[in-house]
């Protein structure tokens, strides 16, 4: 068992453990700690508590002090200073013609490091603009190419719902999400429905994945021939979280009718073997395929991207 304290950097950014030794920290404390990127200066948002060795996942680094008058100064400084790194380097990728877009200026509490995050569509060879950035601050240059999500986690905004954006709010780290999600929910399977600000797939579509996929797996699927108290019929639709379903049915005078059922009260004669296609995917297929391929590419981008931000 390690007693630890949670720190984040960024608002809304990933919450960190580190040792607090023998200080006395309370919730809100600036804290300066160790970090691979040297010291940095972070607010402590989760207070003491034990964790075991098994929930940590890498060796705990030290709270170095509690951040006094001088630290906190020494930041405000670092902050404005970005502001002026931010708009040197925009003039530089605009004379450099680089298709990138800057999206972010950070440099290190003790300035050995000043980072630049930005976004583009592939690789860019920014050799000649780190040799510029160099001379003009006198310091180690890196830049980083981050997704579209990271991009919007900055800018801020708010949602289809009307609420700030969970990226910007709690969202601490962003977790695949999938078209097949979107189906299994029953929601429109137009991009544009089920697509955030950052243009990737909405966010949320996980949060009642798990139970969408737990009622679906003892439900019958669209197409799957059942037995009702009316006779057999042919599964229609669902109402995934009602766990009600509409059948298909004939009546005496063969005439087609539709009838809705407890799920409970179906038995499955013949499930169906393959998910239905609807005339909706079929139209968007070609974007919701483009949309799953950007998913991929935005989770090998992140990966790379496991630094404080």
């Amino acid at each position: 068992m390690k007693v630890i304290v949670g720190v984040r950097f960024k608002k809304s950014g990933k919450i960190y453990f580190f040792n607090p030794g023998n200080l006395h920290i309370n919730l809100k404390n600036k804290v300066i700690v160790e970090t691979a990127l040297g010291e940095e200066l972070g607010e402590v948002v989760a207070k003491k508590k034990l964790l075991t060795d098994n929930e940590l996942n890498s060796p705990l680094k030290k709270v170095i002090r509690i951040a006094n008058h001088k630290d906190i100064k020494h930041d405000e400084e670092n902050k404005k200073k970005e502001k002026e790194a931010f708009k040197i380097c925009e003039d530089k990728i605009k004379k450099l013609k680089l298709d990138m877009h800057l999206t972010d200026v950070q440099y290190t509490f003790d300035n050995s490091k000043l980072l630049f995050c930005f976004t583009a569509d592939g690789r860019i060879d920014f050799r000649e603009l780190v040799k510029e950035l160099a001379a003009i601050f006198k310091t180690r240059i890196e830049l980083r190419q981050i997704g579209v999500r990271d991009e919007v986690k900055r800018i801020g905004g708010n949602g289809v719902c009307g609420r700030e954006l969970c990226c910007c709010s709690f969202l601490n780290n962003f977790e695949t999400v999938s078209i097949k999600m979107a189906k299994e929910q029953n929601m429109s399977l137009n991009p544009s429905k089920i697509s955030g600000n950052c243009g990737r797939l909405m966010c949320c579509l996980k949060y009642e994945q798990e139970v969408y996929e737990d009622k679906l797996s003892h439900l019958p699927k669209i197409g799957a021939v059942v037995q009702t108290e009316d006779g057999e019929g042919i599964v229609d639709s669902i109402e995934t979280l009602k766990e009600i379903v509409k059948v298909k049915l004939k009546d005496d005078n063969n005439e087609t009718y539709y009838k809705k059922y407890d799920a409970k009260d179906l038995k499955i004669i013949k499930n169906a073997d393959s998910e239905v296609i609807d005339e909706e995917e079929k139209e968007n297929m070609a974007e919701l395929q483009k949309l799953e391929e950007l998913e991929k590419q935005d989770k090998e981008t992140e990966k790379n991207n496991e630094d404080i931000f």
